[in-house]
């Protein structure tokens, strides 16, 4: 992986991510997408995985489903192919990258 392509998925997961971890993931994968869209389910798991609302009258209040609300808002982004990632093509972007056939005709001679 690149030195771009790491510093976009810090960008997207935050800059406590482990790189190392990163790294596997993207061998492993071989695609920023992926790696990020797999590092966001596993947060979001986690998160379910624990009670959304505490509370202690008087005393305090913890409440994380709006974590997991703003994860799962950032997973169906990425989930979105025209969803910009570095190294990746956007499916019908005129600036992007054409293929077609284009057919040449001789001009007729006088």
């Amino acid at each position: 992986m690149d030195d771009a392509s790491r510093r976009w998925l810090l960008a997207t997961l935050g800059p406590a991510t482990d790189t190392t971890d990163l790294d596997q993931r993207y061998a492993r994968l071989h695609s920023l997408r992926a790696v990020a869209l797999e590092v966001l389910r596993e947060r979001r798991a986690a998160l379910l995985a624990q009670p959304l609302k505490v509370a202690l009258s008087g005393v305090v209040s913890v409440d994380t489903s709006g974590n997991v609300a703003a994860l799962e808002r950032q997973i169906a982004e990425l989930e979105d192919p025209t969803t910009p990632v570095p190294g990746e093509e956007i499916p019908g972007d005129p600036d992007g990258p054409a293929s077609g056939v284009l057919f040449l005709r001789e001009r007729p001679r006088r």
